[in-house]
């Protein structure tokens, strides 16, 4: 595997397959529980490669997926780029820093593209917490008609480098 980018040095801690479970709610849905893998890996440019899939914790069928980049333009900041296959591409960016325990990261979307068939997606928020090997984050979401609030919460551990 090539080196990791310079750039990307203070990420290096995201590297590998995270696997747990979190819970997703919103006003126009009933609350659900889901079983979560994430892999964050890189080939040696100024990104870092991000792919997510999600199960229903009761039956395992698929809920959701999604796919994109993550870059560090300058210090102490971050940019998330993704695909969701719903229709929604998201940009995302802000703040990075090191804390006693490992990372924190809070992202605000910039820009919502859409198809003609996706849900009226407004805004995204994401907020992101390492520490060691566990990972958790915070997405809070603005769609439908619905101003922006907390949507799903997980905890991941590092199942490998």
């Amino acid at each position: 595997m090539p080196e990791l980018h310079p750039d990307l040095a203070v990420l290096a801690p995201l590297l590998g397959t995270w696997t747990g479970t979190g819970t997703g709610e919103y006003p126009t849905i009933e609350t659900f529980g889901y079983v979560e893998e994430i892999a964050i890996g890189h080939i040696g440019k100024p990104f870092l490669t991000y792919s997510q899939r999600t199960r229903a914790a009761d039956d395992g069928r698929p809920l959701h997926a999604e796919t994109g980049y993550l870059r560090v333009p300058s210090p102490g900041r971050i940019e998330l780029v993704v695909a969701h296959p719903t229709g929604v591409t998201e940009i995302d960016e802000g703040t990075l820093s090191v804390t006693d325990n490992g990372l924190a990261i809070e992202l605000d979307s910039t820009s919502i593209g859409l198809t003609g068939s996706a849900k009226n997606v407004t805004a995204l928020s994401r907020s992101f917490q390492l520490a060691g090997d566990e990972l958790s984050y915070t997405v809070r979401m603005a769609a439908v008609g619905v101003p922006l609030t907390h949507h799903l919460a997980a905890t991941l551990h590092r199942q490998q480098r």
